[in-house]
């Protein structure tokens, strides 16, 4: 894999998004699952949340963050790979919560966007500290396993396999398939049930 694809850290401002079991259906709504491509989701975030007004994503204050942080089970509900697609395409890179539902988790490591779990009492901590300066840099450190804010540090935790994956860049499925592409033609040549059809 090519040095682009590791990811050990991730610096940026923070948006806070408030609440438990924010569902894949509220992170964007099925209207928007009958496009042909995923360009233009990040426009439709939230829309109908947004559509209430007052949402984080509308606010002056969060405009160009790029790691997102929730409470409990972010992400639960249908599996439907637009909802990290779409907060990507708004400027999301990593996400820190108390927990994710789990094919969200998967679906943002496909993606290249990592995924931290903290206490309750921190990640609380680190949304209030976003909230009282959401200008400041947060930096999270995928190697240690940690945000860094003005407030402190939250010690967070990700799956081994995961955190390796992002370390060593081999996290992008598609990417190494690419770069195996010799190796790859090698093997079908000497499958005989692949040479039997050319």
């Amino acid at each position: 894999m090519t040095a682009d694809n590791k990811i050990s850290e991730i610096r940026g401002k923070g948006v806070v998004v408030r609440g438990a079991d924010i569902d894949t259906d509220r992170i964007i709504p099925a209207r928007f699952l009958r496009t042909v491509t995923f360009e233009g989701l990040g426009d439709h975030a939230f829309e109908d949340e947004r559509a209430q007004g007052d949402h984080a994503f509308d606010q002056e204050r969060f405009q160009g963050a790029s790691i997102l942080v929730a409470n409990q089970n972010f992400g639960c509900g249908s599996s439907r790979e637009h909802a990290p697609q779409s907060l990507m395409r708004w400027g999301i890179k990593a996400f820190v919560a108390e927990s994710f539902a789990e094919i969200f988790f998967g679906n943002c490591l496909a993606l290249g966007l990592p995924c931290l779990t903290g206490s309750s009492v921190k990640v609380t901590a680190l949304m209030n500290a976003i909230e009282s300066d959401p200008q400041q840099q947060l930096v999270i450190n995928l190697a240690e396993q940690t945000v860094v804010h003005k407030g402190g540090q939250l010690q967070g935790t990700i799956p081994d396999g995961p955190r390796e994956q992002f370390l060593n860049g081999t996290w992008d499925a598609l990417g190494q398939l690419l770069e195996a592409d010799n190796a790859i033609n090698d093997t079908a040549a000497q499958l005989p049930y692949v040479s039997a059809f050319k």
